[in-house]
């Protein structure tokens, strides 16, 4: 354990909270001396006054985050997760916008935080090598998490063991299988603390985290509970780098994470409900293991073509999967999912081997951000693997429905004939809209379709055709392909800026 403890951290409250609340500014020496700030009941951290964590949920609790989409992911804390297996902690952060182009990420911004560094930060920053525009915070992070790099399994499990030893309660909030959440908490919460620079991209992810998480319940004593133990946690595994200054980084990021989120949540619980219920209606299942599911929510659930929505079954509390909208909406508010069950996948194989009309689920709120921009001309090209294929035919009916005829070219791609279960539909799609073209690409065998079928990976397969530099594209499918697709498409001439895709991040944690 460390020699000292560190400093404590307390919510002040929502953006609402804090405006109404007196100023007050606190002292904030080496030994980090709270500010006393009047708000959610708590005092603020270290280095600014009026700044605190807020409450909606714990880093790494259920509630913080989002699993990846398009039907393969767990979900746990701030997302992530692999297909079927029990509900992940922090995903890793993408280090692109989610659902959008894969281009490099945003340039840093000043960090909210820079001002506030004093002479110890610069000396550090000035030690430390870092990428230009890095503030000091952001250099003396990085220092460790270098340090702590070949220990991260150790300081994950150390900040686990004080969680719920120091806090018991919070174990009723995580699911019962911890085996892919320890895995996953340090690399998205270390992730996100990296970026804390680029303000405009952290508020965009974040806000949609927070805005997620209300369906797990989580309180604003939370945050404070979880940034203690991680912070005594890098200060035991950390020797080296720790210190006030650090510590007063490490605060300060935190902190900066947690408000962004209640704050987003706070706005969000005005509008909308945590979750909805949603009875199964209907049933199908295409091949042993790949089924479609129709549900009726208990109340209006607004969203997009080309969204996606977090889901839990009654048979496994806690435990949440990613699931793409397989229709644009309708007029009787019916949705529905593909789902495919992976080995191991609770969520996936409850869904296609247990659920029944009747059973009732419930769904987080939509999410993403692979939708059509109806503001242009331009073609769409869309490449939808296995059950990718899902929002892809969502895009389809979204762009029928607005009777604005634009060339809509579709790659669907499967390892073999026996997986394109969904090609009779397509197929009808083709039929009834002149505009749209639908080819199959299977990866072992020639294709099922009657025409258009060709043989082999769809990057490979959309090079044939062109030219695509008029069009914007779409992906959705396992990680590989949508890397070699991105790849693909960008060598064809397609800006970076007008493809969206799935989180390659987040797919890869899914591990399908």
């Amino acid at each position: 354990m460390p020699s000292r403890p560190v400093s404590s951290i307390r919510p002040v409250g929502s953006a609402a909270e804090r405006e109404r609340a007196p100023e007050h500014t606190g002292d904030h020496g080496p030994g980090g001396a709270l500010d006393q700030i009047p708000g959610h009941g708590g005092e603020g951290v270290p280095g600014r006054a009026g700044e605190g964590v807020p409450g909606h949920g714990p880093v790494g609790m259920p509630g913080l985050g989002d699993e990846t989409v398009r039907g393969r992911a767990a979900e746990g804390a701030w997302g992530g997760g692999e297909a079927g297996a029990g509900a992940g902690a922090l995903s890793p952060l993408p280090p692109t916008h989610p659902l959008t182009s894969t281009a490099t990420t945003a340039p840093n911004s000043t960090s909210a935080f820079a001002d506030a560094s004093g002479p110890a930060q610069a000396s550090a920053a000035a030690s430390s090598p870092g990428r230009p525009g890095d503030s000091a915070d952001v250099v003396i992070i990085r220092r460790t998490l270098d340090e702590i790099g070949p220990v991260a399994d150790k300081v994950t499990s150390y900040f686990y063991a004080l969680l719920f030893v120091r806090h018991p309660d919070l174990r009723a909030l995580f699911p019962a299988a911890m085996d892919t959440q320890r895995d996953r908490l340090f690399k998205a919460l270390l992730t996100s603390v990296k970026n804390v620079d680029d303000t405009a991209y952290l508020t965009e992810y974040l806000s949609h985290l927070g805005r997620g998480h209300r369906k797990y319940g989580t309180l604003p004593g939370h945050y404070p509970a979880v940034g203690e133990c991680l912070l005594t946690a890098l200060a035991r595994y950390a020797s080296s780098t720790w210190g006030p200054e650090a510590e007063a980084a490490w605060v300060r990021a935190y902190t900066k994470i947690s408000q962004i989120m209640i704050d987003a949540a706070a706005e969000d619980e005005l509008v909308a409900p945590a979750w909805w219920q949603a009875e199964v209606v209907s049933h199908e299942l295409r091949t042993p293991d790949i089924a479609i599911v129709t549900v009726r929510p208990d109340q209006p659930y607004p969203f997009l073509a080309g969204q996606y929505t977090s889901v839990e079954t009654p048979w496994w509390p806690r435990v949440w999967r990613h699931y793409s909208f397989a229709a644009a909406p309708r007029s009787d508010g019916l949705l529905s999912f593909h789902v495919k069950a992976v080995p191991a996948g609770w969520v996936s194989n409850a869904m296609v081997h247990r659920a029944r009309p009747g059973d009732v689920i419930r769904l987080g709120p939509p999410s993403g951000s692979m939708t059509v921009d109806h503001t242009t001309d331009n073609g769409l090209l869309c490449l939808g693997g296995g059950t990718g294929i899902a929002p892809i035919k969502a895009l389809i009916e979204d762009v029928a429905e607005r009777g604005h005829r634009r060339p809509m070219e579709v790659f669907y791609g499967a390892r073999s004939d026996h997986d394109l279960y969904d090609l009779d539909t397509m197929l009808r799609l083709e039929q009834s809209h002149p505009w749209l073209s639908v080819r199959t690409v299977v990866a072992l065998g020639r294709g099922g379709g009657p025409r258009r079928s060709l043989s082999g990976q769809l990057p490979d397969a959309v090079r044939q055709y062109g030219p695509w530099w008029e069009y914007d594209a779409y992906l959705s499918g396992p990680p590989g392909m949508i890397r070699n697709g991105v790849d693909a498409l960008v060598g064809v001439g397609i800006p970076s800026d007008r493809i969206r895709h799935d989180s390659v991040e987040e797919l890869v944690a899914a591990g399908d």
